[in-house]
């Protein structure tokens, strides 16, 4: 499609970057860009300060319009909408061409595309691939559902460079059959997630098999077979499967947990394939430092060690940092309930944690679930983040952690999990203060 002079409609500006960026990158091809989003100006105002030099041809915010769906030729759908969308579905029966930001960056993206996909994990292994890709002097850009679109940065990319993408269920369930599948394709793992989104598992499984089912025999696919539904997945693989290594084989690492030794698998597995010495891989696991909001050593104030994992949006991510602390655990958990079971993660909590004080609108189920375990484990149900830490704080001892690590959705009290991650970041700098130990 040519897309000067295009009449663009982008639905959902969002706070992550991917709607600022194709409004802007629409608009520096020519086309005529009009942003609608159903929150109202003053929510949105990071996202607005970017596109403040951009020639947007209208803005339309606190909901949408019939009319700015029907008389368009592209529309580009933010990856939170959801399916059966009755504007998305006006203009697809209108003539108009529906897409994404992802997939707008696949077509015209000059570079091998790696996808890694997953219900958890994705981000760590795309950020351990990039950092080995990087260490093997090969020019890696790192971007999709991580944060932070790549778009605009499409005419400094060239044929032999790497782009490592996490791609979300909700952008693979998006793509049309024009995208190209990614020459590399890593699955992370699998569990029920985003059930409100997808209606029922299957949707859900499908679109995470989407990445490597897209694929040919000339794409490489790595699973992490440690994971017994994705091992289950190996008959289907269309592209050529490259094995995990041994676990024992992987150099010690920063981050915690068996989990991102699984991780870090799937990155060397996938680094291996295409041609990174050993000495880059070691070196580059050996030195990563995990990410913001995964597993995150916060501080250690008065010999308690306090971590963030606010991105454990789901009971199996909870589980993996439970598992990864050494310490006596302090539990920061509760949010907005997806619907998802919290059995084996209640029994978990039962198992490891001194305590738990759980928050948000989960809060009652998630204690009721601790409290059927029949454990001496000392809960509480409190409205607030701020109240939740206040209560683990005054308990917590040295050679203790405390642990923010929802299981749950952010989206009851926060716009989303960076904004839980920064207010607890602000409790941690400020609030131990208050108290005298």
């Amino acid at each position: 499609m040519e897309l000067a002079g295009c009449r663009a409609t982008v639905m959902g500006l969002g706070h992550f970057g991917g709607g600022v960026a194709v409004a802007r990158w629409l608009a520096a091809q020519g086309a005529e860009v009009t942003v609608t989003d159903q929150a109202a100006a003053h929510q949105l105002v990071s996202s607005l300060e970017q596109l403040a030099e951009v020639p947007i041809a209208r803005y339309r915010w606190g909901g949408h319009r019939e009319a700015d769906f029907l008389d368009i030729d592209l529309l580009v759908v933010n990856p939170a909408v959801r399916p059966g969308n009755r504007f998305v579905e006006m203009a697809r029966q209108a003539g108009a061409r529906i897409t994404t930001e992802l997939e707008l960056f696949l077509q015209h993206n000059p570079a091998g595309t790696i996808g890694i996909t997953g219900s958890n994990g994705k981000s760590t292994t795309a950020a351990m691939l990039a950092a080995i890709l990087r260490a093997d002097g090969r020019n890696a850009w790192l971007g999709g559902n991580l944060g932070g679109s790549l778009l605009e940065h499409l005419d400094a990319m060239e044929p032999r460079d790497w782009v490592v993408l996490e791609m979300s269920s909700f952008q693979l369930a998006r793509l049309g059959p024009t995208a190209p599948p990614p020459r590399v394709a890593i699955v992370t793992s699998f569990a029920p997630n985003h059930l409100d989104w997808h209606g029922d598992l299957a949707h859900y499984r499908a679109a995470k098999r989407s990445l490597f089912l897209r694929q040919s025999e000339s794409n490489l696919t790595v699973l992490n077979t440690l994971d017994a539904e994705v091992a289950t997945w190996l008959p289907m693989v269309q592209g050529k499967q490259v094995a995990l290594p041994p676990l024992g084989d992987l150099p010690s690492l920063r981050v915690p947990g068996w989990h991102n030794r699984a991780n870090a698998a799937c990155a060397a597995a996938a680094a291996d394939a295409l041609g990174c010495s050993a000495g880059a891989i070691r070196q580059a696991l050996g030195r990563f430092c995990g990410l913001p909001e995964r597993l995150e050593l916060l501080a250690t104030l008065g010999g308690v060690r306090v971590y963030n994992d606010s991105a454990a949006t789901t009971p199996e991510s909870t589980l993996a940092a439970l598992t990864a602390i050494r310490e006596p655990i302090w539990l920061l958990a509760g949010g907005h309930d997806k619907g998802l079971s919290h059995a084996s993660l209640a029994a978990e909590i039962a198992e490891r944690c001194r305590g738990a004080a759980f928050f948000g609108s989960a809060r009652e189920r998630l204690r009721e679930h601790v409290t059927a375990c029949g454990s001496a484990t000392s809960c509480t149900t409190v409205e607030s983040l701020p109240e939740a830490f206040a209560w683990c704080w005054e308990r917590a001892r040295p050679g203790e952690a405390i642990l923010l690590s929802p299981a749950c959705s952010s989206h009851d009290q926060f716009l989303n999990y960076r904004h839980r991650s920064s207010v607890f970041r602000t409790l941690v700098e400020t609030q131990p203060k208050r108290y005298n130990r």
